[in-house]
C-alpha cells in the first residue's frame, strides 16, 4: 500500500520565530497581515506572506474564496496563491514542504516570512508533521460519494459510527468530506481512522498542542459568535453581488471539473455548483453555504482552542485589534 512520505516537523531555528496569523474564516486575518506589511515597509523591512488556505491555491477561485485582491497581491508578495488548476489536488503534506522551503528562501533574501490562514490541518502538518494515512482512492471515494447522495450523509455517518465510533463522535453527521474520508480509510486499511490516529496523535490536532518555540502564533478569535455569523452573512451577500455565481459558471465550462474535486468541494463553491446544477434553488444555496461556513468556523475555533500558548485577540474589539497590530509590529 502506497502512502505519502512521512512529514517531519520543522526543526527549531536560531532565528526569530515565524509569525503565524490564524483564526476562523471571516475574522480579519488578511486585514491584520496587510496592516503589518504596510508597517514593515514604513521601517524599511519587507514581509512576504505565505497563504495557509486550502482554497486560495486554486486559479479561478477568487470571489468565493475571499482571495486577496490584485491590488493587495501587488502591494505585498503572496505565496501559495493561484499555484494550481482546480482540477489538481493539494495536500497538507505538500503545504508542509512548501511552507518550510518558503520560510527558508524568504529569510535568505533578508525578508520576513509571515504565515496567514485558517486551514488547520495544514498548520498541523507544517508544525508537528504528519504520519502516513493511505492516500485517496478515487474508486472508493467515488462510490462513497454516490452512496452518500443516495442515502444521505447522516446515514453514512451512522455507518461510520458502527465501525469507528470515536471518529464519528467528533464529526458532524452532515460533514460529508470527513465522513467519506474516515469510511475510505477503513475500507483501504481495514482499521478505524481513530486507531491509526492514536498511533500518530499529532495528526488529529488533539495531543501535540503546545506551540514550538520557532512559532509565534497569533489567533483572532471573536468573542461574539453572533457578530461573526452576521459578518459572514454580509460577506457572502457581497460575494453574490460581486459575481460569485458567474465565477462558478465559468468554472463549469471546464469539462474536467466536477463536484467531487477538492476545489469544487470548497465551502460556497459546492453549494453554488449544486444550485447551477439545478439541485437546489438560490435561497437553499445561500442557506446551505452560510451553514457550511459557520460549521467551518466552528471547526477552526475547536482546533485553535486546543493549542496552548497562542496569543489571542478579539478582531471585533477595536482595542484588542489595535493590540494585535502592535503585538505583531513588536514581533518583527
Amino acid at each position: 500500500m502506497q502512502t505519502e512520505p512521512h512529514i517531519q516537523p520543522m526543526q527549531p531555528s536560531k532565528q526569530d520565530p515565524v509569525l503565524c496569523i490564524v483564526g476562523p474564516t471571516g475574522a480579519g486575518k488578511t486585514r491584520l497581515a496587510m496592516s503589518l506589511a504596510e508597517h514593515a515597509q514604513s521601517i524599511g523591512q519587507t514581509i512576504e506572506l505565505i497563504s495557509m488556505d486550502s482554497a486560495l491555491v486554486y486559479r479561478g477561485l477568487d470571489i468565493g474564496s475571499a482571495k486577496p485582491s490584485k491590488v493587495e497581491q501587488a502591494a505585498v508578495i503572496h505565496h501559495l496563491i493561484d499555484i494550481l488548476e482546480p482540477t489538481e489536488v493539494y495536500s497538507a503534506a505538500r503545504f508542509a514542504n512548501d511552507a518550510k522551503r518558503l520560510c527558508k528562501e524568504i529569510r535568505e533574501r533578508g525578508n520576513i516570512p509571515v504565515v496567514v490562514g485558517g486551514t488547520m490541518l495544514y498548520w498541523r502538518a507544517w508544525v508537528y508533521g504528519l504520519s502516513p494515512l493511505p492516500p485517496a482512492n478515487p474508486k472508493i471515494r467515488a462510490r462513497l460519494d454516490e452512496e452518500g447522495k443516495t442515502i444521505g450523509w447522516p446515514a453514512m455517518h451512522q455507518r461510520l459510527a458502527r465501525i469507528d465510533p470515536k471518529t464519528a463522535q467528533r464529526l458532524e453527521s452532515n460533514d460529508s468530506q470527513r465522513v467519506q474520508r474516515a469510511l475510505e480509510v477503513f475500507e483501504v486499511t481495514g482499521k478505524p481512522m481513530s486507531d491509526l490516529l492514536a498511533q500518530s496523535p499529532s495528526e488529529d490536532g488533539r495531543e501535540s498542542s503546545t506551540i514550538p518555540d520557532w512559532i509565534n502564533l497569533i489567533s483572532l478569535e471573536p468573542a461574539d459568535r453572533k457578530q461573526l455569523h452576521q459578518n459572514l452573512e454580509k460577506r457572502f451577500d457581497e460575494m453574490l453581488a460581486a459575481g460569485f455565481l458567474d465565477e462558478v459558471r465559468v468554472l463549469r465550462t471546464n469539462p474536467e471539473l466536477h463536484a467531487d474535486l477538492p476545489a469544487i468541494r470548497s465551502v460556497g463553491y459546492r453549494q453554488a455548483w449544486e444550485h447551477l446544477n439545478e439541485e437546489i434553488d438560490l435561497e437553499q444555496m445561500r442557506y446551505k453555504a452560510l451553514a457550511a461556513t459557520r460549521q467551518l468556523g466552528k471547526r477552526q475555533l475547536t482546533w485553535l482552542r486546543a493549542i496552548t500558548g497562542r496569543k489571542t485577540f478579539d478582531p471585533f474589539n477595536p482595542h484588542e485589534m489595535k493590540a494585535a497590530i502592535e503585538y505583531c509590529k513588536n514581533s518583527l
